[in-house]
């Protein structure tokens, strides 16, 4: 459906309508006015005002075949397919080649995920189509969300290029074309079609970021420098294009650099607590440590609710060695994301070195259960058991252990140490030999954890006669 009413003529009609509903009064309106108020309305998402503006439309213009495509489009916005495809069957009689009619039954059949059909469907309308309709490029770009819907990437590639072929400056439709190569992993033909695309379009500063993109999956990190440059070249305000430039300059450590460039998005829009983020872990890696923690600081004022903002802050403490101020920093993390293994084996691990062991063994366990089945995880947790003296339950956390990490040496030495400690010598034997065969070098272990087990001549017999 086109709207082309002259843009005063459209204004007095809208507002003339709006006045109408004020007063109460009923006015005459042409169906061309009606439908573009109700596109006007349905645009800006006044849904009630949209379906006030159809309905006294067709008690005005009760054949308008425009009027009650807007109506299907209403029924479709509420889920009323039914009631959709009885109006859409109807307007087919009347008038079996219109393509809108194909357009909105497509639409149905999208949102009841029917979206082969969809595509058929629109094909239909495409055929119908003139060759020189204007909407022709939003049929391409509706058959081409539609083989997206069906993970057929090469077909949605097909129809998206074919909108940029009718409009170079459809940027949604170039996303969605780069969006294909990203999701296909074809970085380097992604490459190609950018480049061809900036061979007619040099100055579009969204190609150029795009291209700096793809240059940095491929690891070409100065291609992608220069991609991002030409991109502020194009639009000097373009956020988006100095945030990556920066991510990138920190690739290559060129870390002031990376600081300009994050400072300069902060002077051009509102600070972001990705870019603050990105300062303070340069200024990190400066060695700048006041700067860093300043930065972090002004990172949890923007986003209170960013996570990475309270660990980056922690990880800072914890440098430090200021382990009660990582303490409280972890917990304020913890706080906002309590499913996150890597935020609670920080926990443990900041506890430990304040010698909390119930709350570092607390720690480990919740890691092991949110999935993080690392060895060294497994380990601490035992180790932090034994100190607590709770040696059954350290048995068999490396019971568990040893499911995911059969064979190792570390597991089976504390299993040793632990039978022994407990008088099952059979069981004590059985893993020390074990252990023994397996890596004799980390004997150093029952010395540490098990300094009276290492005291029977049996067990530093074993021992002593791996090690020749």
């Amino acid at each position: 459906m086109e709207f082309g009413l002259p843009e005063d003529n459209y204004n007095i009609s809208l507002k003339k309508f709006e006045s109408m509903l004020k007063t109460n009064t009923v006015l005459f309106f042409d169906s061309d006015e009606f439908e573009n108020i109700i596109h006007h309305y349905l645009e800006i998402g006044k849904i009630a005002l949209a379906k006030k503006a159809i309905k006294l439309g067709l008690d005005q213009h009760p054949t308008s075949i425009n009027l009650k495509l807007f109506q299907t489009e209403i029924f479709v916005l509420e889920n009323k397919f039914e009631e959709a495809n009885k109006t859409l069957e109807a307007l087919h009689i009347l008038e079996p080649t219109n393509e809108e009619v194909y357009i909105q039954k497509a639409n149905v059949l999208s949102k009841q995920d029917e979206h082969e059909k969809a595509v058929n469907t629109l094909l239909i309308a495409l055929d119908l189509a003139p060759d020189d309709d204007e909407g022709i490029g939003d049929l391409y770009a509706l058959i081409g969300m539609e083989y997206l819907f069906l993970d057929q990437f090469e077909n949605a590639k097909i129809y998206f290029k074919k909108c940029l072929d009718i409009d170079l400056e459809d940027y949604s439709a170039l996303y969605n074309v780069i969006y294909c190569y990203d999701f296909l992993d074809e970085n380097e033909d992604a490459i190609t079609f950018i480049n061809a695309y900036l061979d007619k379009n040099p100055y579009c500063e969204v190609a150029w970021h795009q291209l700096g993109r793809q240059y940095v999956t491929v690891k070409e990190l100065d291609k992608a420098l220069a991609a991002f440059e030409f991109a502020i070249i194009s639009d000097d305000s373009f956020v988006g294009a100095y945030l990556e430039k920066g991510k990138v300059l920190e690739k290559k450590k060129q870390y002031l650099e990376a600081i300009e460039n994050y400072k300069i998005t902060l002077a051009l829009d509102e600070p972001t607590s990705f870019a603050l983020l990105r300062i303070g872990y340069c200024y990190d890696k400066l060695e700048k440590y006041d700067l860093a923690v300043q930065s972090y600081y002004k990172t949890v004022h923007e986003d209170p609710l960013l996570d990475k903002g309270w660990i980056a802050i922690t990880k800072f403490y914890n440098k430090q060695k200021n382990y009660q101020k990582a303490l409280f920093y972890i917990n304020k993390a913890i706080n906002i994301d309590s499913e996150n293994a890597i935020y609670w084996k920080l926990y443990a691990q900041i506890n430990w070195r304040l010698n909390f062991l119930e709350e570092a063994e607390r720690g480990y366990k919740k890691t092991l259960d949110l999935g993080n089945y690392e060895l060294q995880t497994w380990l601490s947790r035992a180790d932090i058991l034994i100190a607590l003296g709770e040696f059954e339950a350290a048995i068999l956390n490396l019971i568990q252990a040893a499911e995911f990490h059969p064979e190792t040496a570390e597991i089976e030495f504390r299993l040793a140490g632990l039978n022994f400690t407990l008088h099952e010598h059979s069981k004590g034997h059985y893993h020390l030999k074990n252990a023994v065969l397996l890596n004799h070098e980390f004997g150093y272990i029952m010395e540490e954890l098990f300094p009276k087990v290492m005291q029977k001549p049996t067990v530093k017999q074993i021992i002593l006669q791996a090690k020749k």
